[in-house]
């Protein structure tokens, strides 16, 4: 099934703003959340099939609510990317080893984003 609801968590309502307007643009339903627990109600509100996932936030960071969403049953089956501006590849692979399915650095190329969707369609 295609994807079409996108879920979007960055605590940079530029960042927010940003990710939407390149999915919008391209016909996706995206909605966003600025931290954590707001990820968390917007999960329990409206399941998205795909999940944009900023690491540095204040709170519960990237990495360990990536870890709570790909480990809860009612959510395991949501893709997680990374979406961040740390681009170490110790980095990548601690995403990774908390259940994110991919990657992708800060700034975003839209091509490279929208491609990264698809590869889960």
């Amino acid at each position: 099934m295609a994807i079409q609801k996108i879920l979007i968590v960055d605590d940079s309502k530029t960042e927010l703003f940003h990710l939407s307007d390149i999915l919008g643009k391209r016909g996706y339903s995206v909605r966003t959340a600025e931290n954590g627990e707001e990820a968390m109600r917007r999960l329990e509100e409206d399941k998205p099939q795909l999940i944009l996932m900023d690491v540095v936030m204040p709170g519960q960071n990237g990495f360990q609510l990536t870890r709570s969403i790909t480990r809860d049953p009612r959510f395991s089956d949501v893709p997680v990317i990374m979406c961040t501006s740390k681009n170490q590849e110790t980095d990548k692979v601690w995403g990774m080893r908390q259940g994110a399915r991919d990657y992708i650095v800060k700034p975003v190329n839209p091509d490279e984003l929208i491609a990264k969707i698809k590869a889960f369609d």
